[in-house]
């Protein structure tokens, strides 16, 4: 059998598009020429592909089956058949494509930017949300990094862990817990709790945690984001429970209290994920690198210790004073 390499990039364009059309747009050929393809390669396979439904076309049961597996072929080859060049950071243009956890995104994203626009200022960022179930994007080629707290159990997706954070609790100045030297887990659980999950978890390791103690907690809400959660925290008596690391701007830009977590749990790991095709990609282990500087430096912190806010001086009440300034008398 003679192989016709050009007809794996028309299977895969035709099992992604879904369409003649969309297929022959994505390969900048016409459309009849498409057409051709497809039929050269129903007479290869002896299966239809794509069979047409109404205004739409349906892939075969084959070609759902085998859909993963062309496209993984077409980048091995295109890795295999492309020259290796040496990286000009200078002259680079590409897109590279981020699944990072929101909080992530905000904590070392504009850091991970930075080193990119300075090195080099053609290539763009594309951080995408976080999906509420798992999708093969890194598997597609359709994400190019992932960083979270997920360590992925596929043998083809390389994972590497970067950093890691404890748990602390963070709760608005006005809260019980803000005037207290240590707060226990017995009223931890008693707190009335925010967490976050982007599945709407109500519960997580923590209640595991918890429940070894005999303990219960009550979850009031989930949100998809830890800004949401945040934001639930500062204007309630609301308790969230989150990786210190990504607390610290919180506790500056929204006046939140942060204090130790009353569990013994293991720091919050920090995975920076990708596709083993990119291993020997250039662009990409360059970015990699610069992603892991920015992870690693941002997510590692020193033992966290009680913060509070500073106490408000208060009013001087010395006999002939004026009410209305304050000092620093005991």
């Amino acid at each position: 059998m003679q192989l016709d390499l050009n007809l794996l990039a028309a299977l895969d364009a035709l099992l992604e598009e879904g369409s003649v059309a969309g297929a022959a747009a994505r390969l900048h050929v016409t459309a009849p020429a498409m057409s051709r393809s497809l039929g050269r390669i129903r007479h290869t396979t002896g299966d239809q592909i794509l069979v047409r439904t109404g205004r739409t076309m349906t892939p075969t049961p084959y070609a759902i089956a085998v859909r993963a597996q062309v496209h993984e072929l077409l980048h091995q080859v295109q890795g295999v058949l492309a020259p290796s060049r040496e990286l000009d950071l200078a002259t680079l243009e590409r897109t590279f494509t981020l699944r990072w956890h929101d909080s992530l995104v905000a904590l070392s994203g504009p850091a991970l930017l930075a080193a990119v626009r300075g090195q080099a200022p053609g290539v763009r960022l594309r951080f995408v949300a976080e999906s509420s179930a798992d999708t093969p994007e890194l598997r597609r080629g359709e994400v190019d990094l992932e960083a979270n707290a997920n360590r992925p159990g596929a043998p083809d997706i390389r994972a590497e862990n970067v950093g890691e954070t404890p748990l602390v609790i963070a709760v608005r100045p006005e809260h019980p817990f803000a005037r207290v030297k240590t707060v226990t887990a017995q009223q931890y659980a008693a707190a009335d709790h925010v967490t976050v999950s982007r599945r709407g978890n109500l519960s997580n390791l923590l209640d595991d945690a918890l429940a070894r103690l005999g303990l219960t907690r009550r979850v009031v809400a989930t949100t998809p984001t830890e800004a949401a959660a945040l934001a639930f925290a500062r204007d309630s008596d609301l308790v969230i429970s989150a990786p210190e690391a990504t607390t610290r701007s919180a506790v500056t830009d929204l006046g939140l209290v942060v204090l130790p977590l009353p569990l013994q749990l293991p720091s919050a790991p920090i995975y920076l994920s990708w596709h083993q095709r990119y291993d020997t990609d250039h662009a990409h282990t360059w970015l990699r690198g610069l992603a892991r500087t920015a992870l690693t430096v941002h997510s590692t912190s020193s033992p966290t210790t009680p913060r509070t806010q500073s106490p408000p001086l208060r009013t001087c009440q010395r006999p002939g004073s004026d009410p209305k300034t304050t000092c620093s008398c005991g």
